[in-house]
């Protein structure tokens, strides 16, 4: 594949804590030069970046990165992110209540955050290195249940990573209407036609410049 083939599928990642207005800006410079999906950044960045990039396409994350807010907390989130200028949200579920076999619950939050995005695109990251493969098929129904449009596999805060094994799991699993988003641990270019190659039409990742300009 060639850059330009990939780039419209990477939503452009910084979320480390230590996260400066300058290194922001230096992301939406690269996003708005390479035509990403998107920008991927904290919640705090979001007005500033949408002040001084409105053209941006912009995504946040919220419940981040553990999962365990409320919901009412993360629907809050969501509407202040929304109203800061995002037009995509990644939220993460509550994996203690995975943990607990409260699949209900967590398709009942997915469904409020839904109802919180409005039209609005909402990613549901499940964190898959702390999950059964059988964990991981119940959450795929959750998320197509709940009609939300994405299932991600990972923060890139957790012990690992995606991997292809649960791209392919997925794509058993969820329904027509979801697509895939890939993140963490994807870190060349090779892992980036993999992972596109499977079916993933979004990989969130802090490296796509530097892997697909070479310098790395």
């Amino acid at each position: 594949m060639n850059n330009s083939e990939i780039f419209p599928h990477i939503d452009h990642t910084l979320l480390k804590a230590t996260a400066t207005a300058e290194q922001i800006t230096q992301l939406c410079e690269e996003a708005l030069i390479y035509h990403t999906a998107s920008v991927c950044i904290p919640a705090s960045f979001v007005k500033f970046a949408h002040d001084k990039f409105p053209e941006l396409n912009i995504c946040t994350v919220i419940g981040f990165p553990l999962g365990y807010s409320t919901t009412a907390a993360k629907c809050f989130e969501v509407r202040d992110a929304i109203q800061n200028g995002a037009n995509e949200i990644d939220m993460v579920i509550n994996l203690g209540w995975v943990k607990d076999g409260k699949f209900l619950e967590v398709e009942r939050e997915i469904a409020d955050v839904k109802a919180a995005c409005g039209n609005k695109l909402l990613k549901v990251i499940i964190e898959t290195c702390y999950l059964t493969d059988e964990e991981k098929i119940a959450l795929c129904k959750c998320v197509t249940n709940a009609k939300a449009d994405y299932i991600k596999t990972s923060t890139g805060f957790g012990t690992a990573g995606a991997n292809i094994e649960d791209i392919r799991l997925f794509k058993q699993h969820i329904g027509a209407n979801v697509k895939i988003k890939a993140a963490g641990g994807v870190k060349t270019k090779s892992d980036l036609e993999m992972f596109l190659g499977e079916g993933c039409e979004r990989i969130g990742t802090s490296s796509a410049v530097r892997l697909l300009l070479g310098e790395e």
